[in-house]
């Protein structure tokens, strides 16, 4: 096994880090991002035609978070909520993935859980927070 051989086995092994420049321009500010946050998550969709060809289109999912998980981790998600044709649609987000293009936050509504998961069941109307 040559010297190059071992170079290249080392670097597989070894988690690949990120400098903070690079981390800064693909994550979103995450302080920002709390549960009763009416926002609009613009997601990078991949697809392929009928001829093969793939093509990438963002789709905005608005909606308000019911939860934000794993703190600063790498791994830290959004769950957002919103009603469509009176059906209830949740879509977990992964914040620090490359496919999640920005996030804007529209709104707020008032509200005193750090978890919101009782809105899946909840009839009445929520009442938005005016920033001022």
């Amino acid at each position: 096994m040559s010297t190059e051989d071992k170079k290249i086995e080392k670097s597989e092994n070894t988690k690949i880090k990120i400098s903070k420049d690079e981390k800064k321009s693909n994550e979103v500010d995450q302080s920002k991002i709390n549960p009763g946050d009416i926002v609009r998550v613009h997601e990078i969709i991949k697809e392929k035609n009928a001829k093969g060809e793939e093509k990438q289109r963002v789709q905005v999912f608005e909606g308000i978070v019911l939860a934000h998980k794993h703190g600063n981790e790498v791994g830290a998600t959004i769950t957002v909520r919103k009603e469509s044709g009176g059906v209830g649609v949740e879509k977990i987000f992964p914040i620090h993935s490359p496919l999640i293009e920005k996030v804007e936050i529209k709104g707020k509504v008032k509200s005193r859980k750090s978890k919101l998961y009782y809105l899946r069941n909840y009839k009445k109307r929520l009442r938005k927070v005016i920033k001022r």
